[in-house]
C-alpha cells in the first residue's frame, strides 16, 4: 500500500473511532464482563487497527472487527497474566462469548448503548456518579470535560468515576435493560442523563466548535429507544425537546463558526422534518396531563419553533410556560431563563433586575450565561459600563471558543 493510500486509511481509522468507540465499548463490556478491562481491549483494537488496516485496507464491517479484536485480544492478555492452561479458566462472561459465535451477530449488539446506560444509572450509584459515568463511558468526554462540567477538580472527578465502576463490579450490578415493572423508577436518571448528554451536544462545555453533533444525535438515538421502550410523557417530552432544540442546529453558526443568537437566526435553515416531529411528540405529551419538566421545556422550543421570525415570538405564552417550570423544577437556571423572557415581553429594565436578584443571592456567579444575559440587557439600556464588566465576567468564565470571539465582538462594539 503507497504511503497515500495508508495515510488515507489512517484517517479512516481516526473517522471510525470518533463514529464507534463508544459503540464497540458497550459491546466489550457486554462480553467481557468488566468496564476496565472492555476499555484496555477497545484502545488495543484500535492500536491493532492502526497497525492492520494500513496493510489490509478497511474491513467490510469495522465495528465487529474492532469487537472481535478487542474480545480476543482481552482473553490472550488474561491468559499471559494469569498464565492460563485453558479456556477453563476464563471468567464467566468472555467465556460465554467465545462460546457463542452469534455474540456479535445477535440484534442485541443493537441495544449494548442502552444496556450501558441503565447501568451506569443503577440507583446503587450516586446522581453524581451516575452522570459522570454515562458521559465518559457511554459518551467518551475526558474527565477534564466532565470535570468543568459538573465545576468539580479532576482528580476528584476521576476518583469518582474509579469508585462507580468498583461498585458495579463489586455489587455485581447487572448490564442489563431492566424489567419492565422497574423501568419507572429507574426512567428519572436516564433522562436527566441523556439530556446532560445532548446539551453536551448541543452546546459544548468547551473547545472549537460550538456544537458536537455526534453527542446530540446520540442522544437522540437513546431518546428513540426509550420512547420504543416506555412511551411515558416526560420520554415523549425529552425526546421533543430535543428534536426542537437539534433543528436549530445548522442556524447556530455562521459558515465561520461564529455564534449566531436565535434572534438572528435564518430560520429557513432550521430543519423542518425535527420540527414536525417534535411537534407531534410534544402534542402526545401534553395530551397524557402527566407530563413535567421535559414536556414544559419542549412546549418552550415549540413556541419559538412556531413564529415565523423573531419580532412573531409569543413571548408572554413563554413566560407563562416559564412559569409552570419553576413551580415543577425550580432552579437558578430556570428564573434565568424566565428573566430574559420577562425582558423580551416587559422590556430590558424588568429582565434586568430579576436576573440581579439571581445574582445577589449568589446563584450563578460562576454561571457565564448570566452575566452575558445581564451584560446584554445592559447594553440595550445604554448602561455601557455595567455592560463592559459583565461582558468580561462572561468572557472570563467561558471556555468555548465561538462563545469567547461573541463576548469579544459584543465588548468591542460598546461606545468607549
Amino acid at each position: 500500500m503507497s504511503e497515500e493510500a495508508s495515510e488515507r486509511v489512517r484517517k479512516e481509522v481516526d473517522a471510525v473511532y470518533r463514529a464507534e468507540s463508544r459503540r464497540v465499548l458497550a459491546t466489550l463490556i457486554r462480553l467481557l464482563g468488566d468496564f476496565d478491562l472492555a476499555e484496555e481491549a477497545l484502545h488495543e483494537a484500535f492500536r491493532a487497527a492502526l497497525e492492520q488496516w494500513p496493510r489490509d485496507g478497511l474491513p467490510a464491517n469495522p465495528r465487529a472487527w474492532l469487537v472481535s479484536a478487542g474480545r480476543f485480544k482481552a482473553i490472550d492478555g488474561m491468559r499471559r497474566r494469569a498464565r492460563f492452561e485453558s479456556l477453563d479458566d476464563v471468567p464467566e462472561p468472555v467465556d460465554a462469548a467465545i462460546n457463542d459465535p452469534a455474540a456479535l451477530e445477535d440484534e442485541s449488539v443493537e441495544d449494548d448503548r442502552l444496556r450501558l446506560i441503565f447501568t451506569c444509572c443503577h440507583p446503587a450509584l450516586s446522581p453524581d456518579a451516575q452522570i459522570a459515568l454515562t458521559l465518559r463511558e457511554v459518551c467518551g468526554l475526558t474527565t477534564e470535560e466532565i470535570a468543568h462540567a459538573f465545576l468539580t477538580p479532576a482528580p476528584t472527578l476521576a476518583q469518582r468515576i474509579v469508585r462507580a465502576k468498583a461498585k458495579i463490579r463489586d455489587a455485581r450490578i447487572p448490564y442489563q435493560v431492566p424489567a419492565q415493572a422497574e423501568l419507572p423508577d429507574r426512567l428519572d436518571a436516564v433522562l436527566r442523563v441523556v439530556y446532560l448528554v445532548f446539551n453536551e451536544g448541543y452546546a459544548a462545555s468547551s473547545g472549537a466548535s460550538l456544537t458536537r453533533s455526534d453527542l446530540s444525535g446520540e442522544a437522540i438515538r437513546l431518546g428513540r429507544l426509550l420512547v420504543e421502550l416506555l412511551p411515558e410523557p416526560e420520554v415523549l417530552g425529552l425526546l421533543a425537546l430535543m428534536l426542537l432544540q437539534e433543528s436549530r442546529r445548522v442556524a447556530r453558526t455562521s459558515p465561520s463558526g461564529d455564534l449566531v443568537l436565535l434572534e438572528n437566526q435564518d430560520r429557513s435553515l432550521w430543519n423542518r422534518d425535527q420540527i414536525a416531529e417534535g411537534l407531534a411528540l410534544v402534542g402526545r405529551a401534553l395530551s397524557s396531563r402527566r407530563f413535567g419538566p421535559y414536556t414544559l421545556q419542549a412546549a418552550i422550543a415549540t413556541v419559538h419553533a412556531e413564529a415565523p421570525n423573531a419580532a412573531a415570538t409569543d413571548w408572554a405564552r413563554i413566560v407563562a410556560l416559564y412559569d409552570l417550570l419553576a413551580r415543577a423544577e425550580p432552579s437558578p437556571v430556570v428564573e434565568l431563563n424566565r428573566a430574559v423572557a420577562v425582558a423580551m415581553r416587559d422590556g430590558p429594565e424588568a429582565g434586568l433586575a430579576l436576573i440581579d436578584a439571581i445574582l445577589a443571592r449568589g446563584d450563578l456567579e460562576d454561571y457565564h450565561l448570566a452575566h452575558s444575559a445581564r451584560a446584554d440587557l445592559c447594553r440595550r439600556l445604554g448602561r455601557t459600563a455595567e455592560a463592559r464588566a459583565s461582558y468580561e465576567r462572561a468572557l472570563g468564565l467561558t471556555r468555548l471558543e465561538p462563545e469567547r470571539r461573541f463576548l469579544e465582538r459584543r465588548l468591542d462594539e460598546l461606545p468607549d
